[in-house]
């Protein structure tokens, strides 16, 4: 009489109490497995809500929006190609430019850094040396979706008469006027000047760790700044395009600077051009290796637990072995020893799978508990990747330990001790 085949509920039942059997030793074994699955899913929710983050801040300063500079944006390894720091800047004139004949554009806005320029503002004794200086048009406004907590911003009268105004950001408030319930009209010293405070921004929502650019930013009108630093000549222009238009837009704007660069039609743009799709792209390019990085990691870890549980299942099967030849007896069937082996090892993989995604939820949410600011959502995908591939770990490395089951002579299994 031929033994019925085990069922998958009764081999997962029989492969439970294995394991149960042997909780520590079974623990051990998937360690590495868990350290894997750990790393990768950990690491996935952290990337997975930074880029959530990274959309929203793109998103607030404007979908429609175009940064052009005379130098690459992009992520690089390694230092620049050296004929880019033979362009020239940007200038105030390709702004005037793009906005006079590019039909999809709405506003163009200059955007000059002031690097060379002593940025630390000084008020009754204190300092703030941190500040982010730059000259900014009155359009800069309406262009970054720029709102104000007090006071006004940049006038176009402000830019045209070179007044020595400011906008500033909260953390220079609470430097320079801690406990003080206004900044505008106050008068701090920038440069060696008198600046009058006209305005203070509003705390972007979305920001890192509690930091936004603007938070430090310390704005005055393009020509004060041109002004006050004549040398300062690196600029780029924020360019909003109409709704729906930025693929137009962004086609007028390339046409445009390489009319105004006297680019040649054989040759490649002397500038560079980007917009919230390709900050996205850009950060997705960084991301991916990271990725690449924790996936590398996390299959060490696999294959150290994969040989573990190659290694237990082998030291189980001599365990077994008189078990294995009695139902070799009754009428089990070599598949029936084959599955049986499988499911437990499988079994075993797939339990350390879970238990390496419980670390990393718990791993996420300490995160989120002392880190707040820094954004971690744990994606379904990495989940059910993680418990697939732990899973596939233990049917990989449970065949030879299986067959090995299976190809074993009854007989011999009886006499076994």
């Amino acid at each position: 009489m031929r033994l019925k085949s085990t069922v998958p509920t009764e081999t997962i039942v029989m492969a439970l109490g294995t394991i149960r059997a042997h909780k520590f030793r079974s623990f051990l074994t998937v360690l590495g497995i868990v350290i894997g699955i750990m790393t990768v899913i950990a690491i996935a929710s952290i990337l997975t809500g930074l880029r959530a983050r990274i959309v929203s801040m793109v998103e607030e300063y404007g979908t429609n929006n175009i940064y052009a500079f005379h130098l690459s944006t992009g992520p690089r390894f390694g230092d620049r190609d050296r004929s880019e720091y033979m362009r020239k800047p940007l200038s105030p004139e390709d702004g005037e430019a793009i906005r006079a004949q590019a039909n999809a554009i709405e506003d163009v806005a200059n955007v000059l850094f002031l690097w060379r320029m002593d940025r630390t503002i000084k008020y009754q004794g204190r300092a703030y040396k941190e500040g982010s200086l730059h000259g900014v048009s009155a359009s800069y406004a309406t262009v970054t979706n720029v709102s104000l907590h007090e006071g006004r911003f940049i006038s176009e009268v402000d830019d045209e008469h070179r007044r020595d105004v400011m906008v500033i950001g909260v953390n220079v408030v609470e430097s320079l006027f801690p406990n003080q319930a206004f900044a505008a009209g106050r008068q701090v010293e920038l440069a060696g000047r008198p600046f009058e405070i006209i305005g203070v921004l509003e705390k972007r929502t979305n920001s890192f760790f509690g930091e936004n650019e603007e938070d430090n930013a310390i704005f005055i009108p393009f020509e004060t700044g041109r002004k006050l630093s004549p040398r300062s000549e690196e600029m780029m222009l924020h360019i909003r395009a109409k709704t729906g238009m930025l693929g137009p837009g962004l086609d007028q704007v390339e046409e445009i600077l390489r009319r105004q660069r006297k680019v040649k039609y054989n040759e490649p743009n002397n500038f560079d051009l980007s917009t919230a799709d390709k900050i996205i792209e850009q950060f997705d390019s960084i991301t991916m290796y990271v990725g690449l990085f924790a996936i590398a990691i996390s299959a060490v870890g696999l294959l150290v637990g994969g040989i573990g549980v190659m290694n237990i299942m082998l030291v189980s099967v001599t365990e077994r072995t008189r078990e294995i030849g009695i139902r070799k007896a009754i009428g089990a069937r070599r598949r029936d020893i084959v599955r049986q082996f499988l499911f437990e090892a499988m079994t075993l993989t797939f339990l350390g799978g879970v238990l390496g995604v419980v670390v990393a939820i718990l791993i996420s949410y300490i995160i989120m508990f002392f880190l707040p600011e820094l954004p971690a959502s744990i994606p379904l995908w990495a989940i059910f990747s993680g418990l697939a591939v732990s899973t596939s770990v233990g049917l990989i490395f449970g065949v030879w330990p299986a067959k090995k089951a299976a190809n074993l002579d009854p007989i011999e299994c009886l006499r076994y001790e």
